[in-house]
């Protein structure tokens, strides 16, 4: 049950101010975890799907992308153009405030890196997982190796000159790449090593997000428990399984959970306290309680 939301205050919090105080109050002194969604990077300009009028989301599954060149073709085409805009954004205030809050454990569910840029301490003490991968990365699939993705963009530019300017009133999409279906003249590259199917060190769907990450984060979000901490939900619709499921398990422990979303999420039912607000206002407030 939801205790504290603007449709359902907690006991004793009848607006909904008193439930954002309430919330400050409950994750003032306490150990954290925080979970973050797309929500925390819309201030950087990186869209969303699950805000109201957001595009429809049919992102590319990984049977589809290994299913042949065309979809590879279709995939890489978007992912160059979308890289070169997200690839210029800028951690928010958002994101400045969580390296303030200095959480036992940041478990973001963003592919942009901007959690890392904004955190260089917390990144460095190995304390950000980052759920689904980051977009910066590219896998090779036959040999495994692990690339920088500004390397790939400099191969994918001279295969394919002209194209980030014949296309560049294309709409951005959250993740990370265009709107655009003319893609069959586009070159991919291939593995430099082994010739091999390169693709983003991301977690499509279809996959599974690697079992050393979950159990990861699952013995961060157990340890709350014993040391009377709080899970923070930031930005996130908790709409797929592999965040949603952290929720469940503090809730389950009679761990507190707070979420601060815009727009109803999966885990309203698990909150202590549901704040409808901006997660920058609500991470800046927070940061400034904590300092």
């Amino acid at each position: 049950m939801t205790l504290g939301s603007p449709a359902t205050p907690a006991p004793g919090a009848s607006t909904f101010e008193d439930s954002y105080a309430a919330a400050l109050a409950l994750l003032e002194d306490r150990p954290l975890v925080v979970l973050t969604g797309a929500g925390v990077s819309t201030d950087s300009g990186i869209p969303d799907y699950r805000s109201p009028g957001s595009p429809a989301r049919q992102p590319m599954t990984y049977q589809q992308f290994i299913s042949g060149p065309q979809e590879r073709q279709r995939y890489w085409a978007r992912s160059h153009l979308g890289w070169q805009r997200m690839g210029g954004a800028e951690p928010n205030a958002g994101h400045r405030a969580l390296a303030a809050i200095d959480p036992e454990l940041l478990i973001t569910q963003n592919v942009d890196g901007l959690d890392e840029q904004a955190a260089l301490e917390l990144a460095a003490s190995g304390r950000i997982v980052t759920l689904h991968g980051r977009v910066a990365d590219v896998l090779c699939l036959s040999c495994r190796t692990v690339s920088p993705r500004r390397e790939l963009q400099k191969r994918m530019d001279v295969l394919n000159a002209g194209w980030a300017e014949a296309h560049a009133d294309v709409e951005s999409r959250p993740d990370g790449d265009v709107a655009l279906e003319e893609t069959q003249d586009f070159v991919v590259p291939d593995c430099e090593i082994c010739g091999g199917i390169l693709k983003p060190d991301v977690v499509f769907f279809g996959e599974n997000v690697p079992k050393e990450r979950v159990a990861r984060c699952m013995d961060a979000v157990d340890a709350l428990s014993e040391h009377r901490g709080a899970l923070l939900v930031a930005g996130s619709s908790l709409a797929v399984m592999s965040g949603y499921r952290f929720v469940r398990r503090a809730a389950k422990a009679g761990t507190p959970v707070v979420i601060v979303n815009r727009g109803a999420t999966r885990g309203d039912g698990d909150a202590a306290y549901k704040i409808e607000v901006g997660t920058s206002e609500f991470l800046t407030s927070l940061a400034s309680r904590r300092a």
